[in-house]
């Protein structure tokens, strides 16, 4: 049997979701191929994946926006592309039922884990209207601020999740119930 491919597609202002999505990535990587994107440079959809991961950091309680970014760069974050992230790259996903299971994930600063909204949430919801299925609950990881670093063992839980997703989608490709 061949083993499953997922393509994380992760947007990062400040190099913390980045750095998660490459945790992310690690975990999945014992089950599951992997190839990491940015959201400004990835394909609206690639056909030969089981698994689109999608990561981003929470702005203003959803994924980030242009005036969102804008603000970001203001605040020192550097090469940020203000007109494409995953908001957007979501936008150009043609409707339709889609083979690739979906699991999402966000990073938020740590004083906001109890605050209403999340680009995970979000990003699942507007993918789950594309047509895709969810592999699982979406999550956050936190950082200690808005610009980091990540909050402590956040990059563990983070690679041990990856591992849990790639699991789950191993599992779930194998069922002949899948339809793959």
């Amino acid at each position: 049997m061949t083993r499953p491919r997922a393509v994380v597609v992760v947007e990062s202002i400040f190099g913390n979701t980045a750095s998660v999505a490459a945790a992310v990535a690690q975990g999945l990587t014992e089950e599951v191929d992997v190839e990491v994107v940015t959201a400004a440079t990835a394909a609206p959809l690639d056909e030969g994946a089981d698994l689109v991961v999608v990561g981003a950091p929470t702005h203003a309680f959803s994924m980030p926006r242009p005036m969102t970014r804008e603000e970001a760069r203001r605040q020192g974050a550097l090469a940020v592309d203000t007109s494409r992230g995953v908001r957007e790259w979501i936008e150009d996903i043609p409707v339709g039922v889609h083979n690739p299971r979906v699991v999402t994930f966000d990073t938020r600063p740590m004083r906001t884990r109890r605050m209403p909204g999340s680009a995970a949430r979000a990003s699942a919801r507007d993918m789950r209207a594309k047509g895709f299925s969810p592999l699982a609950a979406s999550t956050s990881f936190y950082v200690d601020d808005v610009r980091g670093p990540l909050a402590e063992g956040e990059l563990d839980r983070a690679r041990a999740w990856g591992t849990r997703m790639g699991s789950v989608l191993t599992a779930v490709t194998a069922s002949p119930a899948a339809g793959r």
